[in-house]
């Protein structure tokens, strides 16, 4: 904050004087003695909501953020594998009009990654178009865990032999299901793979546990259960989340169906830090 607040120019010197033009006349003593006086140009003031950023940090606004499930390390960079899931338009309008019924009886929830209330975008189809169902969500393939620069040709090359040759077509999501993160701490409400692609899935879950083993890494969660997460909410709020798809899905505007959408299965991405890496393509045709 400080040093914020030196570039802009922020002082107390009383020897300094400051004309109509944002100008500062500064007296300086040279090392014979002598004064001179420096004309310099200080910048304008910062903005407000820069300054009040650095004191809002861990207050109450800051408790809709998702946080890491580990601390931030220089040097380290966060590893993350999966495979990219675009909604398709044919699945919109049953899925909007779900989140339209849940979103009262849990007001908490947000969009994932956008840290939006979905309450907020309930009432603009432009929106819920927007930052839910325009967006990429992911099937993790493994864990989101902090590797070392190092480690990253390794790990990609490894992840490429091992999943180039492995197969699956298309992907079902057919059931809601509530995730628990580790440290309890956030509930996600997710769209489970529990139909067509879920062998496929779990085999290649099983091979970057491979990889991720030989380079000391924590593997996936004994009973897999690939998944795309849509909403999360602050805290264990698993029975609530539960009661409330229950609910919904039992008006007949949002009867259940044998499966909630079909997808096709497209690529591999890994991701490190900020850089993706491709690991596999699905075959144009």
């Amino acid at each position: 904050m400080d040093t914020l607040l030196a570039t802009y120019g922020y002082d107390s010197d009383d020897n300094s004087n400051t004309d109509e033009n944002n100008t500062t006349l500064k007296n300086t003593v040279l090392e014979g003695g002598d004064e001179i006086k420096l004309s310099v140009v200080r910048l304008p003031p910062p903005p407000l909501d820069l300054l009040d950023s650095f004191h809002s940090i861990g207050g109450s606004s800051a408790q809709v953020n998702r946080i890491r499930s580990f601390p931030h390390v220089e040097g380290n960079y966060a590893l993350h594998i999966f495979i990219p899931v675009l909604i398709p338009l044919s699945a919109r309008k049953p899925l909007g009009l779900f989140l339209k019924n849940i979103a009262p009886l849990v007001p908490g929830l947000h969009v994932v990654d956008a840290d939006i209330k979905l309450n907020e975008l309930c009432n603009d189809d432009q929106k819920l178009e927007k930052y839910v169902f325009s967006r990429e969500f992911h099937i993790s393939l493994g864990r989101t865990v902090p590797i070392l620069v190092h480690q990253i040709d390794s790990i990609v090359s490894m992840l490429r032999q091992k999943l180039q040759t492995q197969k699956l077509d298309w992907i079902e999501l057919n059931d809601w299901e509530v995730f628990i993160n580790d440290d309890g701490t956030r509930s996600f409400l997710s769209l489970e793979v529990t139909g067509g692609g879920l062998f496929e899935i779990t085999k290649l879950i099983r091979s970057v546990d491979v990889v991720y083993r030989l380079h000391g890494l924590p593997e996936f969660y004994e009973n897999a259960q690939p998944h795309i997460s849509l909403l999360w909410a602050i805290g264990n709020i698993r029975n609530t989340l539960k009661q409330a798809v229950k609910k919904v899905e039992g008006k007949s505007c949002c009867s259940r169906k044998r499966c909630i959408f079909t997808t096709r299965f497209s690529r591999i991405e890994c991701k490190i830090g900020k850089t993706s890496y491709k690991i596999t393509k699905f075959p144009d045709t």
